[in-house]
């Protein structure tokens, strides 16, 4: 069994061994994206007043301004020291600019284009491998699926035969020769790391496969199907109740005022007649889960109710639609915090080096293969040689 395990476990290593490198090296990186952010990025923060915030409506205009020709899709407010950011994007043609803001005086700190951002680079790496999407997103996805079949084989050639051999699966003998330290690094540190890599793994299925997606949700909530995502429609026919400067202007207001601790306040401005605005709350902005999303209809400035996992945050969600907001969450580790995304960053930094420790077993048992059969081989050449020579020296004496 142990033997059929190997090499499905070594053939599979082989297959996606760079692939789970690169996947893990860039998560590494980018699990403390906001924290280097925060430390390199001084645009990112304002001094503080004792002044209120300038609406979105108003900030959309200076963005405008410097990003002719360009729609604006979201305005995010941030704690009273940092900088609102108003976000550009569009797929036809593929751009995403980012307009830094002071949100008190409006002044521009940065424009930034986000397609040659580092963290933006580390992403696609991570996401596609650098490859156009509709290539890179499945090959990462494949490889993810077959990694979580490597993690299960790993854990069953790692199980030991008695308590004997357990005595050497949970430490590395670093008095050893480098061979068997390599081997200890790849069984020990893969052992350990592999509690954390199928979470890791698993919610990155998530948004891999679909089908993935809907399965987990069904076995999380005991046989339920998921609420697909669906944007919230404007009523056209209706008018404004009262004259405001921008509807966006007065849910933003309503929303600050009801919300004074919210750490992050972000609000999408409308596409076009029929969408709804879309704004979101978080008490907490190192996390994503917890962000209360509300729909309102651009006209009436009613609040539109919505069924899909994605809208209002409260202790009433289920357990399965509390799973699938933390997705993010527990890939990244924010889940519990800055330990949880330490944890994660190692994790992931062992699963970049188990490629890389596996093959080396693999090489040095086939080197140490092909020099036992090629020492042996010299073997019999020479006792063959030896034994002509043997011969010819012997004597034969003639018949009788």
């Amino acid at each position: 069994m142990k033997k059929i395990v190997n090499k499905i476990h070594l053939i599979l290593g082989l297959i996606i061994g760079v692939i789970i490198i690169v996947v893990s090296l860039t998560g590494c990186i980018y699990a403390f994206q906001a924290e280097i952010q925060k430390l390199t990025q001084s645009y990112r923060f304002v001094d503080e007043q004792q002044a209120a915030f300038l609406p979105p409506s108003q900030l959309k205009e200076i963005a405008i301004k410097e990003l002719q020709g360009k729609a604006p899709n979201s305005i995010h407010y941030g704690k009273k020291n940092q900088s609102a950011v108003i976000s550009f994007y569009g797929s036809k043609p593929d751009y995403f600019y980012q307009v830094y803001l002071n949100p008190y005086t409006g002044s521009v700190l940065k424009v930034k284009d986000m397609n040659s951002d580092f963290f933006r680079f580390i992403l696609n790496g991570h996401f596609y491998l650098w490859l156009p999407p509709t290539v890179g997103q499945p090959v990462v996805a494949i490889a993810t699926l077959i990694f979580v079949l490597m993690i299960i084989s790993g854990i069953v050639l790692w199980w030991p035969k008695n308590k004997s051999a357990a005595k050497q699966r949970f430490s590395i003998k670093w008095s050893a020769k480098w061979r068997r330290k390599n081997y200890d690094l790849h069984n020990v540190f893969g052992f350990y790391a592999s509690w954390v890599l199928v979470f890791i793994a698993i919610t990155g299925l998530v948004w891999g496969f679909q089908w993935f997606s809907k399965s987990l949700y069904w076995v999380t909530s005991g046989g339920k199907t998921m609420v697909e995502w669906s944007p919230a429609i404007s009523d056209t026919t209706k008018a404004y109740p009262v004259k405001y400067t921008s509807s966006l202007d007065y849910i933003w207001q309503k929303t600050t005022l009801a919300n004074p601790t919210a750490e992050s306040i972000e609000a999408d401005f409308p596409d076009d007649k029929q969408s709804a605005i879309r704004i979101a709350t978080n008490s907490d902005a190192s996390t994503y889960w917890k962000t209360d999303n509300r729909f309102y209809d651009q006209y009436t400035l009613k609040e539109i109710t919505v069924k899909h996992v994605y809208g209002r945050f409260d202790s009433k969600l289920s357990a399965a639609d509390t799973i699938r907001r933390m997705n993010y969450d527990i890939h990244v580790g924010a889940v519990i915090g800055l330990t949880g995304k330490f944890i994660a960053f190692f994790a992931s930094l062992i699963c970049a080096s188990l490629p890389i420790t596996g093959f080396m077993i693999w090489y040095g048992r086939r080197y140490k293969q092909k020099t036992k059969i090629a020492v042996s081989q010299a073997f019999v050449k020479y006792i063959e040689f030896e034994g002509i020579r043997v011969e010819e020296t012997i004597e034969v004496p003639p018949p009788v």
